[in-house]
């Protein structure tokens, strides 16, 4: 059988999709998986693949043999910025863009789509060479080559992570053969499955004594509370913003690791001060990253999380069973990221501090960094109820979904 998959523009579409395709690959390791994603997130599949066992190459054939095989190839991708309720001032404040970046950043992104449905015309062109079946991870990238497996008669399976379906979801999910969603239905789906959101499994619950055994992995104080802040790969310009001011309260009453994020760690080397070493043996309760890729170890030393509300974000730490503060990201269009921390809120999983409310008065995340620090009775309960919306089959159940699907074609 050959399978396509499509993932890319966000960690959060790469992730569940490389987990999908290991248990395609355990289900049954003669599949026949192509991997197709955005250029920007082309090395961090080849990393993610290599790291788990799996050949791959641009070249059909390539690593054939007893090693599982997947084809990782680059394809075109055109990113509209919509942003809920922003101005310009927002644009300028956030990504630091001009209303000409903005304007030109639209054109690209159209150009892109564009070349991405060229491309994947072209590619699926020849009957011989078409998948049996197409898992979209979701995101701009997999638009271009939903449209053209719709034209072409090839069944596709979307995927959903967050409460409120993205634009380009929107537009796939009503030919979708099934549409799996990570949290409930989705109107104006043919076929709607709850399935979860696919991790890793390397993101799983850690012992009490693993978690300290990791705190030393990381130079940090085993006996003391570690708060982990993280804005995703890219990292949040809000949230480092106000780590900047509340450091030094912070760290009078915890250990503190920041992923500042590629995009903003430049801007954030200052607080670098606050990491002291002395001969390879950290001296301070702090330490920053621009990027880590053991997330799993780190956010699995944390005693508490603070992320922004991104799906697959709260489905890893769903799985690592933490105690969670969570500050989605406003503006996104749909408000998606609100509305899945809100949910969880509501449920008492995790506590939610607003995005515009931190930027006022940064003191509010520092306050309720400190409650739950101080609170661990509260910390367990929280992350027991969190832990409960995981769904660690989500990757299987997804993988039995598109062999289903092809083996119907």
């Amino acid at each position: 059988m050959k399978v396509l998959v499509v993932g890319g523009g966000s960690g959060g579409h790469i992730t569940p999709a490389v987990a999908v395709v290991r248990e395609l690959l355990d289900l049954k390791p003669r599949t026949r998986v192509e991997f197709w994603t955005d250029r920007k997130y082309y090395k961090n599949v080849v990393k993610i693949t290599t790291e788990i066992g799996v050949s791959w190459g641009e070249e059909a054939g390539r690593g054939r043999g007893k090693t599982p095989y997947v084809r990782v190839r680059r394809i075109f991708a055109g990113k509209f910025h919509r942003y809920a309720g922003w101005g310009l001032k927002d644009y300028v404040k956030e990504w630091r863009i001009t209303l000409k970046d903005l304007v030109l950043g639209n054109i690209l992104g159209f150009l892109g789509f564009v070349g991405g449905t060229l491309q994947s015309f072209w590619r699926l062109l020849w009957p011989s060479k078409r998948p049996d079946v197409v898992f979209l991870k979701g995101g701009f990238v997999g638009l271009p080559v939903g449209l053209v497996a719709r034209w072409f008669r090839i069944p596709y399976i979307v995927h959903e992570s967050d409460m409120v379906p993205g634009l380009a979801n929107r537009i796939l999910m009503k030919r979708a053969a099934v549409v799996a969603t990570g949290w409930g239905g989705m109107n104006g789906a043919k076929s709607t499955v709850c399935v979860g959101i696919p991790v890793a499994p390397e993101f799983k619950a850690v012992s009490e004594v693993k978690q300290k055994t990791l705190k030393k992995v990381f130079g940090f104080d085993p006996e003391r509370p570690l708060v982990v802040v993280t804005g995703g790969s890219q990292g949040s310009l809000h949230i480092d913003e106000t780590m900047r001011e509340i450091l030094p309260e912070m760290l009078k009453f915890t250990s503190v690791g920041l992923v500042a994020g590629r995009k903003h760690y430049e801007m954030m080397v200052e607080l670098k001060k606050y990491e002291e070493w002395d001969k390879a043996k950290l001296k301070s309760n702090f330490r920053m990253w621009e990027f880590n890729s053991a997330m799993h170890e780190l956010m699995g030393a944390a005693d508490v999380v603070v992320s922004r509300a991104g799906a697959t974000t709260i489905a890893e730490l769903a799985a690592l069973k933490k105690a969670v503060i969570l500050v989605p990201f406003e503006q996104l269009p749909g408000g998606h990221q609100t509305k899945n921390a809100e949910r969880l809120r509501d449920r008492n999983a995790v506590l939610m501090v607003e995005d515009r409310e931190m930027q006022e008065k940064p003191e509010i995340l520092l306050e309720a960094v400190r409650h739950l620090v101080r609170a661990p009775k509260e910390r367990r309960v929280m992350a027991e109820k969190l832990q409960a919306e995981a769904r660690p089959d989500a990757a299987k159940k997804l993988a039995e979904i598109i062999l289903g699907v092809g083996d119907k074609k």
